[in-house]
């Protein structure tokens, strides 16, 4: 919908840095747009100065004044003919963008247990019976309690515990029907905190 009259942000240019504001942004094209050098320098130290004044909490930083003239560089798009104090080949690297990185996602059957119990479960199938097996067995159960806490809001079945350790280590490890009702679980249950109101003074 256009009102005449109205001018609204999402209609206009979008803006390089918008942290600093459509006002310095303004400034910037100004100053790029005047005809004499003197003048331009004039109005870019002008709008450094209100920038200083914008962004206060960084003035002890050693590269405090290098880092506002290189956002200067970047609002003018570089095309502010200036004598610049410092060197804004820095802000021509700041303004192309890095390439996505890599994120390691392992292709497991269910993400709530976590890469890294889909890793225990292969260690699993090839231990022999023993102490450490079944110590890494009761941590690991006890870890998939707590994951299944926090994915269900609470609730934890036993059940499924077991027989979800029974198929991912391919029938190598099945638990007795007690177990898991026997072993202590550390998973912490999901309660609302109560609402308290605040007594007015």
């Amino acid at each position: 919908m256009n009102i005449e009259g109205l001018d609204y942000n999402t209609q206009r240019e979008k803006l390089i840095l918008p942290e600093y504001g459509r006002e310095i942004q303004c400034m910037v094209d100004y100053a790029v747009g005047l005809p004499e050098k003197a003048e331009r320098q004039r109005c870019a130290k002008a709008i450094i100065d209100i920038m200083k004044r914008m962004v206060p909490r960084d003035r002890g930083n050693a590269d405090y004044e290098q880092k506002l003239w290189d956002h200067l560089a970047l609002m003018s798009d570089f095309k502010l003919d200036i004598d610049w104090p410092f060197d804004i080949s820095d802000a021509r690297r700041m303004k192309t963008k890095p390439e996505p990185m890599p994120y390691p996602m392992k292709d497991i059957p269910v993400r709530h247990y976590g890469s890294m119990i889909f890793d225990i479960f292969e260690k699993l199938k090839t231990m022999e019976p023993g102490p450490e097996r079944d110590e890494i067995v009761r941590r690991t159960a006890n870890q998939m309690k707590r994951n299944l806490a926090q994915w269900s809001h609470g609730s934890i079945d036993n059940e499924k515990v077991a027989n979800d350790i029974a198929h991912f280590t391919d029938g190598k490890v099945e638990l007795p029907a007690d177990y898991l009702k026997n072993e202590r679980s550390v998973a912490k249950t999901f309660e609302p905190r109560p609402f308290k109101r605040k007594k007015r003074m």
